[in-house]
């Protein structure tokens, strides 16, 4: 009996160690150690931003961003709270649209965002109060996103539910991505009005216009016009004639697959 119940837990620890085995093999490619740094790094600066200039300057950003100033001004929750619960329920909305290697990174910046948030609520303002120039704070909370979305994206990964959002209301509207993500700041800064005064939510719209250039300028940095064209319309890339090359000197791929790029081809095709 004994010899039995050894046997049996042996074999369950070789197929345990076996399938994590396989789950490494499978995912080593996808989570590279510069990939995460750059998430983490991307996490950062955004929620460092978010915590403090915008809270303290009531100014607020579009999309899922918006949405936990609104719910954490109304609610009390903390955004360290209401960042990873806001993101798993548009990633289950939009799970079929956005595939398993695109949830798995996005998981790795929303835990990420959730900590830093949870880091910088630890300390007291590390800026100083800008408050009485809404202008220069709209455009350094704009530069914190835009910076920090931009590079969460070129590793293919999601800087929040926004994406998630964007692909949903474009797959049912069969709009382009760049109207829904506008319908999604819009419809957020609209929210807002409920504790914004109007005059910050001008200001607003300023975080959001600098911090939608910087995404864009970041995430396409050094990559060639047609992945940009591909990544704003969904478009497949144009087949080139490419030099030859010999057969034991393949040519490597270097750039990270960005599998929110194949999920808006997906929805560019349907």
């Amino acid at each position: 009996m004994k010899c039995a119940t050894l046997f049996l837990e042996r074999q369950i620890t070789m197929t345990v160690t076996n399938r994590l085995r396989e789950i490494y093999q499978k995912n080593k490619e996808l989570f590279t150690a510069k990939r995460i740094l750059l998430i983490m790094l991307g996490t950062a600066i955004g929620s460092f931003g978010i915590t403090n200039i915008h809270q303290r300057v009531d100014i607020t950003e579009g999309g899922v961003l918006g949405m936990i100033l609104l719910l954490n001004h109304w609610t009390g929750l903390s955004p360290s709270i209401l960042s990873p619960l806001l993101d798993l329920l548009c990633y289950a909305l939009a799970f079929r649209l956005l595939g398993w290697d695109f949830i798995k990174v996005s998981a790795v910046s929303t835990v990420s965002l959730a900590a830093f948030f949870r880091l910088w609520e630890q300390f007291p303002p590390l800026l100083p109060d800008l408050s009485g120039y809404p202008l220069l704070a709209a455009v350094l909370g704009g530069m914190f996103v835009g910076i920090a979305c931009g590079l969460i994206l070129r590793q293919g990964g999601s800087s929040g539910g926004d994406d998630a959002l964007a692909l949903i209301i474009s797959k049912l509207t069969r709009c382009r991505i760049a109207r829904a993500y506008l319908a999604t700041d819009l419809s957020v800064l609209l929210f807002s009005l409920s504790y914004i005064p109007l005059e910050r939510i001008a200001y607003s719209l300023v975080t959001v216009t600098v911090s939608s250039f910087l995404i864009d300028f970041v995430h396409n940095a050094g990559r060639s016009p047609a992945h940009q064209e591909r990544a704003v319309c969904g478009e497949e890339e144009p087949t080139e004639a490419e030099e030859p090359v010999e057969a034991e000197e393949p040519m490597e791929n270097t750039e990270e697959p960005d599998f929110f790029d194949q999920a808006l081809e997906e929805v560019s095709e349907c």
